[in-house]
Parts: structure tokens; C-alpha cells; sequence
């Protein structure tokens, strides 16, 4: 313990060293250093004017022990209850050897007689076999299943998880021998009749209060606080950092009320990043919110004949006065209570009915019935894929966190009439500009029809290395209604580069294709369809 023995234990261990390793070493002189005993002396309590702080998280002062001293709570059990010392989470770990010596010194007794109080785990530390014992199998991960899951799979549909949720992949009919058979017949069926699909994973924000418009333009890039009763909004969130954090709609249901969506990947995100903006950034706002995603089924219902599926079973009729494309409202359904919202994800005119989950397997049955009547059915996750690329939307396979509102074309968006989360990061050199990759649209021009994605894009006479790296796919599907591969990607300079073709190569398989750069919205660009 002092510097001399330290210096002594050293040199000896260094000479025995040397002489395992076969070496005569010299003898040497040690210097001189201090050799004074080691003593110590306790010293638990600095004093001062200001506060000395013991339990940091009951916020417990060596003067609250004192005093608990004074008024006779001389017990270290009678201490621990009149201060709260040691009953916050951490059971005393950081604060009882400190709490129990200075209530020694207050009483004159020493540690051992003033006694130790009883802590409960986690104080000491918990085996993580044990916080992990029931981890195996399907005690590994939750299972979500939704309010149709009987429904989907009593009509074999192949189930793949999204975010813990167990939705169905597509509906295989009698004579179909290959997923794209099905997907390709649920893709036309929405297009030329009506389609059905549950979209309850989405997440589902209730927003409430006198400040929920001012919260909302705070975290979404685009106005939120003129949007009138009744209508819905597509809005886009940053991360603080100005990167794409997530995107949906958000319908006012009231003066004070709103529903906010979001992607099935990011829900959880969502509610965490707004709960640290209420209560970090804004806590002078008066809002409340609360998840609600597994209060309501919701399901949507897509194609030209959504709107006569819809009349057949609401008590009252809907038309494109009543009903306008991104509207919504509160509806019945035989007495139940529902809300409706005209929106699309496929690009065609389509709803979203949402009822109470205690419902949904019952509303589920009744829209297949009356959807079939039609022509129509039930369609998956593949199918659903395809709608929205040929549509050019995009999903978190794009916004994947290290994309920009400019990235994906969208920073017109970000609102230059209010202040938002992440705007001024936004807004850094080198996160917007030519040099960016940029959201296009693909197709093979070449004999190779193939497109990958996660493969890279080059130029045509470029050799595929990462210094001649131009961009990456992020999304493809092969599209029965442009009867082509169809593709996502982020291209260097992409929206100047339209009509020009590039290389795709996947090194993995070895697959080269020439691809044509070209608007990602394929079908109905005008948007006549949805709004229709």
C-alpha cells in the first residue's frame, strides 16, 4: 500500500521473471520513496453549506439522516422508513454503507452495532439463466395473432411474422401450384373488383387535449393544425438526427381528438420517440396519447367495387360527398359503432373500416361473403406488396433509417411555416443535394429480366466495385398489371437520371441486369383511381 513496497514487490517480480526466462539479472538500487504506514480514517460526511446527497434516487441528504438520529429513529430499520433511504429500485446498492456510517457517527456507535437493514434483489445480482429460463421455443418471442387468424388460416393462407404479428401471406385457391399464381390473382382482383385485407398491425395512436395539433406539428414535418374534423392527413416523422423515422396518416376525429398510424415495424418506436418528446422537449403541452392498437380490427377494403361492399353493410350509405377521398367519420354496422377512413395503400379507391377488436373475426367473415358476391376476396402480404410498388409508396424497406425526407422525394414536405422535430438536422450540408441517393423506379431493359434487391447499381461500362458504387434496390416484385419486374431503389442523382440505364449486380448469385431509371410510381401517376 505505499510506494516503496510497491516499487519493492515489482523489482523482486521482475528478477524472478528474468531468471524463468533464463537471464542473471544485476542487481539494482531501489529509489527512494515514501514508506509510511498505511492508515485511513473515516470520513463519511463532508459538511458545507450546500446538500449532501446519499440516495440519489429517493433524493435522501446526509442531513435527513441526522435528523432522523435527532427524533429518536435511531433503528437503522426506524431510519430507513423515515428518510425512504434504500427503498427506491437499487435497494441501497449505491447508498447504504454511506447512510449506515454517517447514522453511526450521529449516534456514536460503530458500523457494527448501529446493525444493517434488509435489502431485496436485484441487490444482489440475478444469474441470467435465470431471467432467461422460460427463452426457448415459443416462450422466445410473443405471438400476436389477429382478430381474423381462424378466418386466414381455415382458408390456408401461409402465415409469416411482421413485427411479432402473424399475417397471411397470400390465399392459395384449388389448382394453384405457386405463391405468384395467387399473388398475381389477388393483385388483379383488387385492381378490376374489390379486395379485402387485415391492416389491424398498423399501429394506432389515440391523441387527445387542448395542445394535440400543436404536439402533432412538432413531431410530423407537415401542418397538422389546420386539418379539418373529419379529414385525414399523410404526415412524415424525423428522428432527431433529420433521418426518416416513420410515416402514416393521422385523422382528426374531434376539436381535440386524433388517430395517428403508423407502420406495423416502427409502432412501439413511435410511442416511445413521443413519449420523450412530451416529456423531455414539450411537457407545457396539454396532451394525452395512449396506444390503441389492439383495440380496433381494421380492415381494408380496396378496388372499384369497395364502395358498393361498403354500402351493403353499413346502416347508412356512403358516397364521394359524404365520404371524400381522405375523409373519415363515424359509422354503424348493424347497431355496432365503427369508424371509416378513405385511404389507400394499393393506389385504387379503397377504404379502411375499423370496428372493436371483439368484433373483427365476425366483420372479417361478412366482408369476404360480400366481396366474393363481387368478384372479389381476401389478399395477403405479397399481393399487398406488389399493389404498393406498383403504386410507388413506400414502406420500411425504404425509410430504413438512413434515408431523408429529400432521399425519398418528399422535402417539400418538411413545413418551412413551423419548426419540427429534426428540421435543422435536416437541413445539414450533405443531406440533401445531387450527391444523395435518390428514390427511383426500376425495370429490366436487357435479355436478364431478374432484379434483386440489396444487389447494387452501377454504370453500364463501370466495373462492380465499391468505388464505382452508384446505389442499391430496395424493393421489387413482378407486376401483373405493367406485366414487367418492377423495382425500388436509391440512385445517385436519381430523379435527374430518368430514362438513362444502369448495371444491377448481385455478387452473391452472380446475376448482371440493365435496368431502365424511371418514375417509382408505375401505375395511375395522375392519381385518378384512389381518388375516383
Amino acid at each position: 500500500m505505499t510506494t516503496a513496497g510497491a516499487l519493492a514487490q515489482g523489482y523482486e517480480m521482475a528478477q524472478s521473471v528474468a531468471k524463468d526466462l533464463g537471464k542473471r539479472p544485476k542487481a539494482s538500487d531501489l529509489p527512494q520513496a515514501e514508506d509510511r504506514p498505511y492508515e485511513i480514517k473515516p470520513f463519511w460526511d463532508v459538511g458545507g453549506k450546500g446538500r449532501a446527497w446519499l440516495d440519489f434516487q429517493n433524493d435522501v441528504t446526509t442531513k435527513d439522516v441526522k435528523q432522523a438520529a435527532q427524533e429518536n429513529f435511531r433503528s437503522v430499520e426506524h431510519m430507513k422508513r423515515y428518510t425512504t433511504q434504500g427503498m427506491a429500485t437499487d435497494q441501497g446498492k449505491n447508498s447504504n454503507v454511506t447512510a449506515l456510517a454517517v447514522l453511526a457517527d450521529a449516534t456514536g456507535r460503530g458500523i457494527p452495532e448501529t446493525g444493517t437493514t434488509t435489502f431485496r434483489p436485484p441487490y444482489v445480482p440475478v444469474a441470467m439463466a435465470a431471467l432467461g429460463a422460460g427463452g426457448h421455443g415459443k416462450g422466445f418471442a410473443p405471438e400476436r395473432f389477429l382478430t381474423s387468424d381462424r378466418a386466414t388460416r381455415a382458408l390456408n393462407a401461409p402465415m409469416i411474422e411482421v413485427g411479432l404479428w402473424f399475417r397471411p401471406s397470400y390465399f392459395p385457391k384449388d389448382g394453384e401450384t405457386h405463391w405468384r399464381q395467387a399473388c398475381d390473382r389477388e393483385v388483379s382482383m383488387v385492381r378490376t373488383a374489390v379486395g379485402v385485407c387485415d391492416v389491424s398491425t398498423l399501429g394506432k395512436i389515440d391523441i387527445q387535449g387542448p395542445d394535440a395539433a400543436a404536439f402533432l406539428d412538432l413531431l410530423y414535418t407537415n401542418l397538422f393544425a389546420f386539418l379539418k374534423v373529419g379529414r385525414v392527413r399523410y404526415g412524415l416523422m424525423l428522428r432527431e438526427d433529420g433521418h426518416v423515422m416513420d410515416d402514416g396518416t393521422c385523422a382528426r376525429l374531434g376539436e381535440r381528438h386524433y388517430l395517428m398510424t403508423t407502420t406495423t415495424a416502427a409502432a412501439s418506436q413511435v410511442v416511445r420517440h413521443m413519449d420523450f418528446v412530451h416529456q423531455a422537449l414539450r411537457p407545457d403541452l396539454d396532451v394525452s396519447f395512449t396506444s390503441v392498437t389492439e383495440h380496433w380490427a381494421q380492415f381494408a377494403v380496396a378496388g372499384p367495387q369497395a364502395r358498393a361492399l361498403l354500402n351493403g353493410i353499413l346502416d347508412r350509405k356512403i358516397s364521394d360527398k359524404t365520404m371524400p377521398y381522405m375523409g373519415c367519420g363515424a359509422v354503424q354496422l348493424g347497431g355496432i359503432a365503427g369508424r371509416l377512413f378513405r385511404i389507400s395503400f394499393s393506389g385504387e379507391h379503397a377504404y379502411e373500416l375499423a370496428v372493436p377488436a371483439r368484433y373483427g373475426d365476425s366483420l372479417f367473415r361478412l366482408l369476404l361473403t360480400r366481396a366474393d358476391a363481387l368478384g372479389g376476396g381476401p389478399y395477403g402480404m405479397e399481393a399487398l406488396n406488389v399493389l404498393r410498388l406498383e403504386k410507388g409508396f413506400i414502406t420500411h424497406a425504404e425509410i430504413h433509417g438512413r434515408t431523408t425526407a429529400f432521399d425519398i422525394g418528399m422535402g417539400r414536405m418538411i413545413s418551412d411555416k413551423k419548426d419540427c422535430i429534426g428540421k435543422s438536422m435536416a437541413a445539414r450540408p450533405g443531406l440533401n443535394g445531387p450527391e444523395r441517393d435518390q428514390l427511383v423506379g426500376l425495370r429490366p431493359v436487357g435479355a436478364v429480366k431478374q432484379i434483386i434487391p440489396g444487389a447494387h447499381l452501377f454504370e453500364p461500362d463501370a466495373t462492380p466495385i465499391r468505388q464505382n458504387d452508384q446505389g442499391y434496390v430496395t424493393s421489387m416484385c413482378y407486376s401483373p398489371t405493367i406485366k414487367s419486374i418492377i423495382a425500388q431503389a436509391f440512385l445517385c442523382d436519381g430523379r435527374n437520371r430518368m430514362g438513362q440505364t444502369v448495371k444491377m449486380v448481385e455478387h452473391l448469385s452472380g446475376v448482371t441486369t440493365l435496368c431502365e431509371v424511371c418514375n417509382p410510381v408505375f401505375f395511375d401517376p395522375e392519381g385518378g383511381r384512389l381518388r375516383g
